[in-house]
């Protein structure tokens, strides 16, 4: 038989543990392009704990791009939002969206271009009048295809394609000449030789140090939420150390994006120093104003009291 003791132990052990989850602090992210380096801190701070560490019961809402977790931030659904195009997060502040970015996802070229192997296609200067694809109007791949298009003086036909899977299933099954892809997707299959790489982000030279994506929240989770904000910034910036850290944090993502770990190396050496995805990087703001402008996302450039106010959050 236990002891009264013993068991007005064991049951304030299990009151304190109670007390402890419900002491964290919800908070609801949401993170298009699943398995992605640059999008991946909402996972590598669950599964390391970091987040909890800060107080925080972080559930990660997987969409389908930028155009998806701006809606959810928009409308409360989700406190933050990973991964969105800064055209197009200032497209929608113009537009009157309660949303502000708070920090740098990625900083610099992260897309490629490719075709089956067997493509006649060697490079995008050769690909004019072929269908080429790209995730959503206002991405960062259909920003980039309009200053492509321009650089090598070819008529590209910029074609909507979704996320990187369907695009590849319609690039080999002959919908689409052109793919694209971030890293790590693809990679397996240009290591078995069913696709080569025809054009890259980097050929862009305005795009080495431009914010392509960046985080947002909703101005109220800003304004009601200190204590919280706080902690995510913390917690997010530990976890993108905890990223670069060594051998545990390569099997985490590796286990996450389901590439070998192999491959996973290669994606972050190829193409994610550290420097890429801190919260604070920002650049090229100016360029990626024009691009909106250019492509009729927004109606002028921000005046410099709206970049004051649009940028008033942004991680330093």
């Amino acid at each position: 038989m236990k002891s009264p003791f013993l068991l007005a132990a064991a049951t304030a052990a299990l009151l304190l543990a109670g007390s402890s989850a419900q002491a964290l602090d919800k908070f609801v992210i949401a993170s298009g392009a699943f398995g992605n380096w640059q999008t991946a801190p909402p996972h590598m701070g669950k599964v390391s704990r970091i987040f909890e560490k800060h107080g925080l019961d972080v559930e990660v809402l997987w969409t389908e791009g930028g155009g998806e977790s701006l809606q959810a931030v928009a409308s409360a659904s989700a406190d933050v939002g990973v991964g969105l195009g800064l055209s197009a997060v200032m497209a929608a502040y113009q537009k009157g969206a309660p949303i502000r970015p708070i920090g740098n996802t990625s900083t610099g070229p992260d897309l490629y271009w490719y075709v089956p192997t067997n493509s006649p296609i060697k490079s995008l200067k050769d690909a004019d009048g072929k269908s080429i694809a790209y995730a959503t109007i206002g991405s960062s791949g259909y920003v980039a295809l309009l200053q492509m298009a321009k650089l090598y003086n070819v008529n590209l036909k910029l074609t909507a394609t979704g996320g990187p899977a369907a695009t590849y299933t319609q690039v080999m099954s002959g919908q689409v000449d052109i793919g694209w892809a971030n890293p790590p997707f693809g990679f397996e299959q240009r290591k078995n030789g069913l696709i080569r790489v025809v054009g890259r982000e980097s050929e862009l030279p305005d795009f080495i140090d431009q914010t392509s994506r960046v985080l947002i929240a909703n101005i109220n989770t800003i304004k009601n939420k200190p204590k919280q904000m706080e902690a995510f910034r913390a917690a997010y910036a530990e976890t993108i150390e905890w990223m670069y850290s060594g051998p545990e944090a390569m099997k985490a993502y590796s286990d996450f994006s389901k590439v070998p770990l192999d491959i996973a190396n290669q994606v972050i050496e190829e193409f994610w120093p550290k420097k890429a995805i801190l919260m604070t990087s920002l650049g090229g703001v100016d360029a990626a104003m024009r691009d909106a402008v250019d492509m009729k996302l927004m109606k002028e450039p921000m005046t410099k009291a709206q970049q004051d106010e649009f940028f008033a959050y942004y991680a330093k």
